[in-house]
């Protein structure tokens, strides 16, 4: 069988068809931090959500603990068993399993495999381009609209850096624009 990019039919309509289709892709950072994915929405047709199935190998974490501002994320067990970190508590989830991590819930998430199989989820997230990640251990703030991301200990008042005076007036030649 050919291995197809995506599920869209020659006449450009996106169709049915099974996750087994869809490539694993998967990403390592150093020793505690990989997970492997199938992207679901994108081979689907799919950008507005993120719908994807994950597979958290033992002994890793998949993410470094964050939260999201302005999206909402859904998570649901398939099999295994994985360690949700929430905040400062942690929890227990077994295949049936499901937690919803609202935007704006300043309690970072982050998923970790304890056990000794590996542990299976579909993960359901919002792709706003304007999104703002803030992640709790290291205190980087990650802004997608700027694809950059910035200490969150170096956070200004809004007036911080502004004087009180007036400039002066610029005496310079007269700029026309036409």
């Amino acid at each position: 069988m050919t291995q197809r990019e995506s599920s869209v039919n020659p006449d450009g309509v996106f169709e049915p068809f099974s996750a087994d289709e869809v490539p694993w892709e998967e990403f390592k950072h150093e020793q505690r931090f990989g997970v492997r994915f199938r992207q679901l929405n994108e081979f689907g047709g799919g950008t507005h959500v993120g719908f994807g199935m994950e597979e958290l190998a033992p002994g890793m974490q998949a993410y470094p603990a964050h939260f999201h501002m302005l999206e909402e994320e859904h998570l649901y067990v398939l099999s295994g068993v994985l360690t949700l970190r929430l905040g400062e508590r942690r929890y227990q989830m077994k295949a049936g399993d499901y937690v919803c991590f609202p935007a704006g819930q300043k309690a970072g998430h982050a998923l970790l495999n304890l056990g000794s199989e590996p542990c299976r989820y579909l993960i359901v997230g919002e792709r706003n381009p304007s999104e703002v990640v803030v992640y709790t251990d290291s205190g980087r703030v990650g802004v997608r609209l700027l694809g950059e991301g910035f200490r969150q200990s170096a956070t200004m008042a809004y007036w911080e850096g502004e004087s009180g005076e007036m400039p002066e007036p610029d005496t310079g030649p007269a700029v026309v624009s036409g």
